[in-house]
């Protein structure tokens, strides 16, 4: 262990779950979609595009978030849920400008159709915002070399808070993993590069870990091997 990692405060692994919460706003057409867009609380725009990471997902996998899927499935607009589905939330620094961007989609769409449809009264978009519930675990990493070796074994949930929500939480918007490994005076910049070209909207959250687990394998395996 160098300098750098004797003075730096060790990776507490954390878990999560967010529980979900009714706002009572709903939508069944295109323009109830829209003003309540205006004025819902950011927390719920982001739970709608990264709060289904955590939940089981078997349809339309190719739609990323809650409201691509809706308007596929409910208003059966499939141009306008494929609009919203490319829709990458990590390329807007606020949710605020997240919401603008989801604003001028519908409303293009408004514009291009003459009658709007509208779901069924039992299939209304209802928005949901949520609260994290975060649990410690047993896991802690003094060094990088260790987080490495547990990164494999992680849960979800740890991928969750830590390369998600951190994002959130963060002041400069950077993953628990990038803000952590900052502390190494340099040392693992390149590591850092490696995390931050991966790209997690449109990968489960499994897929993510193993994802974290091969750019942390490849880098240590040029100074020997995790084992």
């Amino acid at each position: 262990m160098n300098q750098a990692e004797r003075k730096t405060k060790p990776f507490y692994i954390k878990d999560c779950t967010l529980i979900a919460l009714a706002t009572g706003k709903r939508a069944q057409n295109l323009r109830e979609l829209r003003e309540h867009l205006r004025e819902i609380d950011p927390n719920s725009i982001y739970y709608h595009f990264w709060g289904g990471l955590l939940r089981a997902r078997f349809d339309n996998p190719e739609y990323h978030n809650d409201f691509a899927i809706w308007v596929a499935n409910s208003l059966h607009n499939k141009i306008l849920a494929e609009r919203l589905a490319v829709i990458d939330p990590l390329a807007f620094p606020t949710l605020d400008q997240l919401r603008e961007e989801l604003i001028d989609v519908i409303e293009e769409s408004l514009d291009e159709t003459e009658f709007p449809s509208w779901s069924k009264r039992d299939d209304q978009f209802e928005f949901i915002r949520f609260q994290i519930v975060v649990f410690n675990t047993n896991n802690v990493a003094a060094t990088p070399r260790e987080l490495a070796k547990i990164m494999p074994s992680m849960s979800v949930g740890s991928i969750f808070f830590h390369f998600i929500d951190g994002r959130r939480r963060n002041e400069d918007s950077l993953d628990d993993f990038q803000n952590w490994l900052s502390n190494f005076n340099g040392e693992y910049d390149d590591l850092r590069d490696r995390i931050h070209n991966i790209d997690p909207y449109f990968s489960s959250l499994i897929q993510l870990r193993d994802e974290l687990t091969d750019v942390f394998k490849v880098y240590f395996k040029k100074e020997g091997d995790l084992g």
